[in-house]
């Protein structure tokens, strides 16, 4: 499918683009083009085929979630700079 140079300027308006001349007969010649590889995929013949989301089957590999017993509080600050009362001292991000 061809599309003219008038129809490559209500889209590029359509867009809120402007374009130069150049620019004009290179989105023609590209945009033609793909519109052309769209018209070859449309003889394809899809009946026997189902529609699908993905072309390929996808799993879920995420692994269940599992409680596991917690590290000792002093374990989990025996690193921190600061600390205050069991928790992380932090300087104050807001006044």
């Amino acid at each position: 499918m061809k599309l003219s140079r008038e129809e490559v300027l209500h889209i590029s308006t359509l867009c809120r683009m402007s374009m130069s001349e150049a620019e004009l007969e290179r989105f023609q010649e590209q945009i033609s083009n793909i519109l052309e590889n769209f018209e070859i995929l449309k003889e394809v013949d899809t009946t026997d085929v189902p529609p699908t989301a993905y072309p390929i089957h996808m799993e879920n590999i995420i692994r269940e979630d599992k409680t596991a017993p917690c590290l000792p509080q002093s374990d989990i600050l025996a690193n921190a700079p600061h600390q205050e009362e069991g928790y992380f001292r932090v300087k104050a991000v807001l006044d």
